[in-house]
């Protein structure tokens, strides 16, 4: 479970603010003193020595940084098909006809959100296909701030990328995302924000391997800002506090905890949580 509200994670959140913009104010300055050739090159002195930083465009394979995202939240909205509502932010998949909606809040970077998916997502996918109910998703990116990087915008842009596709692609992409193979430690390294990284993952979905629209809007960061939107509707969740939620209708699944419910760990669990809720 991730804890979007901890008082030490906004804490820290603001630190690492306040030092982004003194590091950027200083590479303002020395960019505004060196121009070599047309080429702008950031000169840092550091332990002694020198360092060479290359500004970067945010649009290889790296995926950019922070600089791409700055840049996100003026660009042209593109909603991704298979999408609803105002801005393209309702993401429901399945029978139209079923009774229940189970809604899912999840952040990409999510260990708690991984373990669920790894234990309970085919379970969730053969109800969805079965009508058993249809399913809503709200993707949040609130790890970037609490663990520093970008990778859940990344991954959600490219889940977004997935979804234009179709929504089985989109199920695969994420269930992939999310798996024990490619599934990024939480201490360790950013790897979502590699773009590189998240179309190796998609080679493993069916729909996804060789498809070059989907390529070239992940490289390109087509919806990235629809991904900050998504996470802007993601935050307007009050009563959500952490991740994975899990919602049968306005049931929360799973059991009781500090920071709220603890989402069904197996398959049985979250069956009869399911049906449970189904009844009233």
């Amino acid at each position: 479970m991730s804890n979007r509200n901890s008082q030490a994670n906004k804490q820290a959140a603001r630190e690492r603010l306040r030092v982004e913009r003194e590091r950027q104010k200083k590479k303002e300055k020395v960019r505004r003193q060196l121009t070599v050739g047309g080429a702008i090159v950031a000169v840092l002195a550091i332990a002694g020595g020198i360092g060479v930083a290359v500004a970067n465009s945010g649009g290889g394979d790296s995926g950019g940084g922070a600089d791409k995202w700055a840049k996100a939240a003026s660009a042209k909205l593109v909603q991704p098909a298979n999408t609803s509502g105002k801005n393209g932010l309702d993401i429901v998949v399945g029978k139209k006809d079923a009774k229940h909606t189970l809604t899912l809040f999840e952040d990409a970077r999510c260990p708690g959100c991984a373990a669920f998916e790894q234990n309970v997502g085919e379970t969730v996918q053969k109800d969805i296909k079965a009508g058993k109910y249809k399913a809503s998703f709200h993707l949040g990116t609130f790890l970037d701030n609490n663990l520093q990087g970008t990778g859940s915008k990344n991954a959600l842009s490219a889940m977004g990328a997935a979804l234009n596709v179709s929504p089985d692609a989109f199920l695969k992409y994420k269930e992939a995302l999310f798996s024990k193979k490619y599934h990024p430690e939480e201490t360790g390294p950013d790897k979502f924000a590699d773009n590189d990284y998240l179309l190796k993952v998609a080679d493993t979905v069916p729909d996804l391997k060789g498809n070059a629209k989907f390529e070239s809007a992940v490289k390109a960061g087509t919806y990235n800002r629809w991904a900050l939107e998504m996470s802007e509707n993601f935050n307007s969740f009050k009563d959500v506090k952490s991740t994975p939620t899990i919602k049968l209708d306005d049931t929360v699944l799973g059991t009781d905890s500090p920071n709220g419910k603890v989402a069904p760990s197996s398959p049985d669990a979250f069956t009869a949580d399911v049906d449970k809720a189904m009844k009233g």
